[in-house]
């Protein structure tokens, strides 16, 4: 009797130790994707998910750009800066927020500049839905050069494995504009939530394709403001096909080399090797600013147009009464929106690029910051 419970017990450990052993990326990812979020260890966690998940490259520009010193010096933050009527101190902020890093420019030169925790001019920091933003760009080019003919166009005219979804004859420029009228729910509070479900899918190995191709909707497109992160997986199934290259090798050629970037960024993907759109953009802050930095000039980098001018302004201007500032139905910010970019009321023309975990790319025209 004994020798048989040795054997089984020994069956059962060799099956334990081959599962672990095939499965062994999968479990590793998903016990990084639970911890990802979680207390001070949250700024080790997003300076090294090309560490953990598959990711493609961009290699760092073979002709960097550095933003030259404002003015020859850079300035230091107040002390202390006003919110809601209140006195804040800037390093209880900073510590409050975990700030990470920090990078002002002012008229395209560094006006201050300072890294904490674990971070540095280096480091890679994962974007979250910053983004978003990135893709908008790279849309817009490939409106210019004629890859996508027009954003009035359904985007299953070039994504047919999604006609069978929410996104059946919607327009392009609807998904761009987070109205795509798909059921989403974005709660990252709630386990069962939409975005938590995507995140599992993507512990566990699955393909972004299929759970975007088998969205439903909840309600006509373009009527409604609704945050939605696989809208934008679904722009980026949009980008490959149009192009017939990767999200990567298109955004390396028409933004990162143009741009200067100074070092790599890396795109995380899923296990057929497609770009997580929505959010798994690392990079490092100086080249995050490059961005904000062509858009506050309409799409100009050093005399070259990258991003057609118009795209910009259409990117950052909501031109639909449910996608201006205070009207969204959907409670994450009440905002405006424009393509992948957040509007801000006032009459400076502020817009921004947003990240659940309080990272931004602002951008003041008027300021000139």
């Amino acid at each position: 009797m004994m020798k048989n419970s040795s054997r089984v017990f020994l069956v059962l450990a060799l099956l334990i130790f081959a599962t672990a052993v095939i499965f062994k990326s999968e479990i590793r990812r998903g016990y990084f994707a639970l911890t990802l979020f979680s207390g001070k260890e949250q700024f080790e966690n997003f300076a090294r998910l090309p560490e953990i998940f598959p990711s493609r490259v961009m290699a760092a520009s073979t002709t960097p750009y550095q933003f030259p010193p404002y003015r020859g010096a850079t300035m230091g933050l107040p002390e202390h800066f006003t919110f809601d009527g209140r006195p804040v101190a800037r390093d209880a902020f900073l510590a409050q927020t975990d700030t990470a890093a920090l990078i002002v420019l002012k008229d395209g030169a560094v006006a201050y500049e300072n890294y904490w925790l674990s971070g540095g001019q280096d480091v890679p920091w994962l974007s979250m839905s910053v983004a978003k933003s990135f893709l908008s760009a790279a849309i817009g080019i490939a409106v210019a050069e004629g890859h996508i003919e027009s954003i009035d166009q359904p985007i299953t005219d070039y994504v047919p494995e999604l006609s069978q979804s929410a996104y059946a004859g919607v327009r392009i420029k609807d998904v761009l504009q987070m109205s795509s009228g798909a059921r989403w729910n974005e709660d990252y509070s709630d386990i069962n939530s939409d975005i938590n479900r995507l995140g599992r899918i993507i512990a566990l190995g699955g393909t972004l394709d299929d759970f975007v191709a088998g969205i439903a909707r909840a309600e006509p497109p373009g009527t409604r403001l609704h945050y939605n992160s696989a809208d934008t997986q679904a722009l980026g199934m949009l980008l490959t096909r149009a192009t017939g290259r990767t999200v990567t090798d298109y955004m390396a050629q028409k933004l990162w080399q143009p741009l200067g970037m100074q070092s790599n960024g890396y795109w995380l993907t899923d296990e057929q090797d497609m770009e997580m759109v929505f959010f798994g953009l690392n990079a490092t802050a100086r080249d995050y600013a490059k961005l904000g930095e062509l858009y506050r000039k309409e799409g100009v980098w050093r005399g070259q147009q990258i991003v057609p001018r118009d795209w910009v302004r259409a990117s950052v201007t909501p031109d639909a009464p449910h996608l201006h500032y205070g009207a969204s139905g959907n409670a994450i910010f009440p905002l405006g929106y424009g393509y992948q970019w957040w509007v801000l009321d006032g009459d400076q023309g502020e817009y921004s690029a947003v990240g659940v975990y309080n990272q931004f790319i602002y951008v003041n025209p008027a300021e000139r910051l």
